[in-house]
C-alpha cells in the first residue's frame, strides 16, 4: 500500500494515472475542477513488488482531514514535490502528518521538471525530509510534459518505489484484525460495502466481525478489483457485509473500525505521549485522527511531551497506536504514541505529577506496563495490544492474572503477615486473606504462597489457608515408607496419580490420603486420586493458557494427564471457586 502526499496541483493524481492507468479521482466534481477531494484508489502489478495499490489523498487545506483519512492505516508515502512552485505550507503539513504517523518508508518525487529547474525543489525537499522519519529516502525527478516523459516516469518511479517496498517489514497474517473504514456505499444485488485498508491480519469471507452497531458478517471479500476467499494486510480491501445484529451494518460510517470480535478494548480516555511543536502550548480541545476517525478530545496535559486524552466516543486503541493532534484554529501537527489505552483515575491530589513519573517508564512493552500496573488480567493485556506471555521472569500467573515481581513480592509480605497474627492461629478463609494481600482473586494466593520465600508448611486446609510444618503425630510412622514410595512416582509429573492397585499396595487407604493430605504431603482429589501438593495450583496456570470457556477434552490434553485425573483436578478447582462449571459441561476460570 502506498500514499501520495503534497501539495496540492503538484502531480500527485497525474503520478497515479501515470503508473497506474487508471485515474484515481473519481467524482464529476473533481474531474470537473481538476482537483482532488475524495480519497482516490488505483493500483498496479508493479515489477519486483508484485501487487500495489495507491491511495491518492486530496492537497487543499480545506481537505486535510480526508488526507489524514487515507494516509494513517499506510506504511509507504510518495511526497510530490512540484519544480516549478517553492515550498507549500500544505507540503510541510502533509510531511509532518506522515512523521507524527510514524511513516519512514518513502520516495520523493520532485515533477514538472520539464517547466523548471528541478535542483532548488530537490535541494529543499531534502533539508525539510531530514527533519523526519523519512530522512535519506530516494528520490526521481520527473518530467511528464510528453509521450516520452510519462514512460521515463513510470519506469524511474516504478523501479525506486519496487526497491522502496522491498524494505518494508511484512505485517503478521494472523494479527487481529482493525479495519478503519473510510467509504461505505450501496451495491445494486450485492447490498452495503465498506472499504478501508487493512495493515495486518486477514479477513475471510464468512468472517464475523465486530462494529459499533454490533456483529456483521462478511459476504465478500475484493481486493484491488478481484473476488477474493481471503485478504491480508497491508492490503486495499472492500467488505460487502450482512447484519449478525439488527442494524449493525446501517451503523457503520467512515471513522469506525470493524474489529475481530473481542480483540480490543474500547476505550474513551488515553495517556499519549505528544511529539512535535510546541507542547507547553496543547490547545485544550484539539482534534485526534487516527486510522479512518476525526473526533474532537480534551486534552490534558501531565507533563512537556505528555497528556491524557478524553474522546468523544469510544474508540478501539492499543499500546503504540500513532496518531495527529491538530487544532482547528493553525496548521499545528501534533504526533501522539499511545503510551497506556486504560489508565488509572487522577482524582487525588498529587495524581498526574505521578502518573507522568509512570508514564515516562513506559516503553510499550508488556515488563514495563506491568511495573506500572502491578498486576493485570491476560485478556485485558492482550485487547492493549501487550504480549502476556512477555511478562518478566519472576512474574506470577493464576486465575487469568498476571502478577509482576514487585507486587507478587508485596502481595506474599502482606500474606505471611496476615497468617503469622496470632488471631489466624486457625488459619484464614482463602477471600480473607486475598483482602489481606491485596489480590483481586484467592487463585493467586497458591503461586504466591508456594513460591520462592513463602512461609513454611503454607497450605489450603479445610477450606482455610494456613502455615507451619504440618505435625508428624499427623503421620503415622507406618504410614512414612509409603508416602515417600509414592512422593517419588509423583514426581514424574505434576499430574501423574498412582492407580488404585498401586494405593492399595502401598496401604494407603482413604483415611491415610485424608491425613496427609491435611498435612500438606500430597492432594488428595477424592475417589482414590492422588497427586503431588501443589498440583491444583500449577493446573490453574496451565488452563489459564487455554481459550475461556474450555471443554475438559482441552483441559486434559493441556495437562497431559488421563480423564480421570482431569475430571477429578477440575472438580477440585470447582469446589475452591477457582473455576466455574457451565451449563453445557465447560468450564472457565473465576475472574
Amino acid at each position: 500500500m502506498v500514499a501520495t502526499a503534497g501539495h496540492v496541483d503538484h502531480g500527485k493524481s497525474t503520478l497515479v494515472r501515470a503508473l497506474t492507468g487508471a485515474d484515481p479521482d473519481r467524482l464529476a466534481e473533481e474531474k470537473r475542477r481538476g482537483l482532488t477531494i475524495e480519497l482516490g484508489y488505483a493500483w498496479m502489478d508493479l515489477p519486483g513488488a508484485g501487487e500495489v495499490a495507491f491511495v491518492d489523498v486530496p492537497g487543499h487545506e480545506r481537505f486535510v482531514s480526508t488526507m489524514l483519512a487515507g494516509v494513517g492505516p499506510v506504511p509507504v508515502a510518495v511526497l510530490v514535490v512540484a519544480a516549478d512552485d517553492p515550498w507549500m505550507p500544505q507540503t510541510a503539513e502533509h510531511l509532518a502528518v506522515l512523521d507524527a504517523l510514524g511513516v519512514r518508508h518513502g520516495l520523493l518525487v520532485v515533477s514538472r521538471a520539464d517547466l523548471a529547474d528541478p535542483v532548488p525543489a530537490l535541494a529543499r525537499a531534502r533539508d525539510e525530509l531530514a527533519r523526519t522519519g523519512l530522512a535519506g529516502v530516494p528520490h526521481v525527478v520527473t518530467r511528464a510534459g510528453d509521450e516520452a516523459g510519462l514512460g521515463a516516469l513510470r519506469q524511474e518511479v516504478g523501479a525506486a518505489l519496487a526497491r522502496v517496498l522491498s524494505d518494508v517489514p511484512s505485517p503478521d497474517p494472523g494479527a487481529d484484525v482493525r479495519l478503519w473504514v473510510d467509504r461505505v456505499f450501496h451495491v445494486r444485488g450485492t447490498g452495503t460495502v465498506v472499504t478501508g485498508t487493512l495493515p495486518a491480519g486477514t479477513v475471510r469471507e464468512g468472517d464475523e466481525l465486530a462494529g459499533p452497531g454490533g456483529p456483521v458478517r462478511v459476504r465478500r471479500v475484493e481486493s484491488l478489483g478481484r473476488r477474493r476467499d481471503a485478504v491480508s494486510g497491508v492490503a486495499r480491501v472492500a467488505l460487502a457485509l450482512v447484519d449478525r445484529s439488527p442494524g449493525a451494518v446501517a451503523a457503520l460510517g467512515r471513522g469506525d473500525a470493524l474489529l475481530s470480535p473481542g480483540a480490543f478494548l474500547a476505550v474513551d480516555q488515553v495517556d499519549v505521549e505528544v511529539s512535535g511543536p510546541d507542547l507547553d502550548a496543547l490547545p485544550e480541545r484539539p482534534l485526534l485522527h487516527v486510522g479512518s476517525a476525526q473526533l474532537e478530545v480534551h486534552a490534558r496535559p501531565l507533563a512537556p511531551g505528555l497528556a491524557r486524552l478524553r474522546l468523544d466516543r469510544p474508540l478501539p486503541l492499543r499500546v503504540g497506536d500513532r496518531a495527529v493532534l491538530r487544532s482547528t484554529g493553525d496548521r499545528v501537527v501534533r504526533g501522539v504514541r499511545v503510551l497506556d489505552p486504560r489508565p488509572p483515575s487522577l482524582r487525588r491530589r498529587g495524581a498526574a505529577r505521578a502518573r507522568a513519573v509512570d508514564l515516562a517508564g513506559l516503553d510499550g512493552s508488556t515488563a514495563a506496563d506491568l511495573r506500572v500496573r502491578g498486576l493485570a488480567r491476560d485478556a485485558d493485556l492482550r485487547r492493549a495490544g501487550l504480549d502476556p506471555a512477555r511478562a518478566p521472569a519472576g512474574s506470577v500467573r493464576a486465575g487469568g492474572w498476571v502478577l509482576d515481581p514487585a507486587r507478587a513480592t508485596a502481595a506474599l509480605e502482606l500474606a505471611s503477615a496476615a497468617l503469622a497474627d496470632p488471631g489466624a492461629a486457625d488459619g484464614l478463609a482463602p477471600a480473607e486473606l486475598a483482602k489481606a494481600a491485596r489480590l483481586p482473586d484467592p487463585a493467586l494466593l497458591e503461586p504466591v504462597l508456594r513460591g520462592p520465600g513463602g512461609p513454611p508448611g503454607a497450605r489450603l486446609e479445610d477450606g482455610r489457608w494456613r502455615t507451619g510444618t504440618p505435625g508428624a503425630p499427623d503421620v503415622p510412622a507406618d504410614l512414612a515408607p509409603a508416602l515417600a514410595l509414592l512422593q517419588d512416582e509423583l514426581a514424574a509429573g505434576p499430574f501423574v496419580a498412582a492407580s488404585a492397585d498401586r494405593l492399595r499396595e502401598l496401604g494407603l487407604d482413604a483415611r491415610a490420603l485424608a491425613r496427609l493430605d491435611r498435612a500438606g504431603a500430597l492432594l488428595h482429589l477424592g475417589g482414590g486420586v492422588v497427586v503431588r501438593a501443589g498440583a491444583d495450583a500449577q493446573a490453574l496456570a496451565v488452563l489459564g493458557e487455554l481459550d475461556q470457556p474450555f471443554p475438559v477434552t482441552a483441559a486434559r490434553t493441556a495437562l497431559g494427564t488421563s480423564r480421570r485425573v482431569a475430571l477429578a483436578l477440575l472438580a477440585h478447582l470447582d469446589k475452591g471457586g477457582r473455576t466455574v462449571r457451565l451449563a453445557d459441561d465447560t468450564r472457565r476460570l473465576r475472574t
